[in-house]
């Protein structure tokens, strides 16, 4: 009556009793099918191993690494390489993957890289988004194969990743040693220029303005010195020829009187001497306005002012005695001569020297008048090489920081992958799982029975209780006829088989009491 009227709790139950083997059965048999065919599918056993990121050995603060790829990256980019036809088609030649199988090489690589699984293991308590290692397993029908292969790959990863951080250091070295020659070319460049122009513009450079304008001053000062000290031996060999001549009349004229005058007159002109030699002496100390260098000069005036008030002599003697010296000469004419030759060479000496200071003083204020167009193309020049200088210092510092990452890689100090769990044999294959298996069977047999019934009692129209006679006549029940077994008067009628459960050929027998309804 299942699809006559609605069923109860009991309805249900009734229909559990009536056609209940009919739901063991498919489960009883799809089970033990599911079973049976654990025994003819292939098994499928896995090896795993675990590959740990060893991080660099070395603080990032002394050595900074080179690769500076986010390792999910570099493991997506291994695993690529890895799974390529050229890496695994040796490993499958050498363990015969599927050989046993009809199947051509690029079907047994596709296969292979089906059962290869890589699994990342992200860290939940770091927080830092990094990867502390994966996983490695591989799938194969005989369980020391999958140990072997899955090996094979975890060594593929740990000699890749290290081939592939020292081909990145090394070339990073490379490019950069490269780089750092150009560089110094360029700077070399620079240098050459710096250095033709300092040496071109040397005294004129930015910086020796305040340098050039106090050697000007000072030259200023000694060229002023110069020539006043050459006036004044100018006026001192003036008064030394007039003081020769002098003495060349007094001898002509007191000949015979004898030598006192002469003699009073050397006496004179050494005091004379020795004044001018203390004066010079005074000066190298002192300024001209100081007492000493003052009365100096005038113990100086008075005695020439002595001199000269001796009796002149005649200008025909003067001349002749002046211009060349003479045996008959006094010791005091022969000494004023030594004296005159003496200033005369150091009035040569100080011209030569006014002349070398006017001619610095002139090169100095040249200088001065062109420091500011040569500060403009000192500026173009050094801003270049500055910028030069910069930047091979940069690649520099680069280049000795990728030396040592490189030397960290080749000691095999800097980020790595360990193997931490060998490749495991396993002992019981994955697939198939005889549990899982035999409970499929056993649901695919209760929903099958269940979907039997359920059709079954659909097109079942026995009448069975009062509420099935409701369903069909909406009316009430009178009455209910027990069912009487075999109790019947002519016996007991064979039975007969027909859907819905056993029938009797009675007029009044059924499964259930008959029931009579009417009005």
């Amino acid at each position: 009556m299942l699809g006559h009227r609605m069923l109860n709790v009991d309805d249900y139950f009734a229909i559990l009793k009536r056609r209940g083997w009919m739901i063991a059965v498919p489960a009883i048999l799809l089970a033990l099918v599911g079973f049976a065919a654990t025994y003819m599918v292939s098994p499928q056993y896995v090896s795993q191993t675990l590959i740990l990121v060893e991080q660099q050995k070395v603080p990032d603060d002394y050595v900074r690494p080179v690769v500076a790829e986010d390792i999910t990256g570099r493991l997506a980019t291994m695993k690529e390489q890895i799974l390529s036809r050229s890496r695994l088609q040796p490993i499958i030649e050498r363990f015969n993957l599927y050989g046993t199988k009809n199947m051509s090489m690029d079907d047994r690589i596709d296969q292979t890289r089906k059962n290869i699984d890589i699994k990342p293991i992200h860290s939940e308590m770091a927080r830092t988004g990094g990867l502390p290692g994966f996983f490695i397993s591989y799938k194969d029908s005989d369980a020391h194969t999958a140990q072997l292969v899955c090996g094979e790959i975890a060594s593929l990863f740990v000699t890749a990743n290290l081939n592939a951080r020292a081909q990145s250091v090394e070339g990073t070295t490379e490019f950069l040693k490269s780089q750092l020659a150009d560089a110094k070319r360029t700077l070399d460049d620079q240098d050459s220029k710096l250095a033709t122009f300092q040496s071109k513009y040397m005294g004129r450079l930015p910086g020796e303005e305040q340098t050039n304008m106090n050697m000007l001053t000072s030259l200023n000062t000694q060229l002023d010195a110069a020539t006043q000290g050459l006036l004044r031996m100018e006026q001192d060999k003036s008064y030394l020829e007039s003081m020769i001549a002098s003495q060349q009349g007094l001898a002509s004229a007191a000949s015979g009187a004898g030598s006192s005058a002469p003699v009073s007159t050397g006496a004179q002109q050494n005091e004379l001497q020795a004044l001018q030699n203390e004066e010079a002496d005074l000066l190298k100390r002192y300024t001209s306005d100081y007492p000493d260098v003052v009365s100096v000069r005038r113990k100086i005036n008075d005695l020439k002012q002595q001199i000269a008030s001796a009796p002149p002599v005649t200008a025909s003697s003067a001349s002749s005695v002046s211009t060349a010296p003479s045996r008959s000469d006094s010791p005091a004419v022969q000494q004023l001569r030594a004296q005159l030759r003496a200033l005369e060479q150091g009035i040569q000496s100080k011209r030569h020297e006014q002349n070398v200071l006017s001619s610095q003083v002139n090169m100095y204020q040249s200088r001065i008048s062109a420091s500011p167009g040569v500060l403009e193309e000192y500026k173009n020049i050094t801003r270049d090489h500055e910028t030069a200088q910069a930047f091979y210092d940069d690649l520099l510092r680069k280049m000795n920081q990728s030396k040592m990452a490189t030397d960290l890689e080749r000691r095999q100090q800097g980020e790595q992958f360990s193997v931490m769990d060998q490749p495991n044999l396993p002992d019981s294959p994955t697939f198939p799982k005889r549990g899982v298996f035999v409970g499929a069977g056993l649901m695919a047999g209760l929903m099958l029975g269940a979907l039997l019934v359920a059709w079954l009692e659909y097109r079942d129209t026995a009448v069975r209780s009062d509420r099935d006679i409701w369903a069909f006549t909406k009316l009430p029940t009178l009455g209910v006829i027990s069912y009487s077994g075999l109790e019947m008067m002519d016996g007991p009628k064979p039975s007969r088989w027909r859907w819905g459960g056993w029938k009797r050929d009675k007029a009044v027998s059924t499964d259930k009491p008959l029931v009579s309804a009417g009005r």
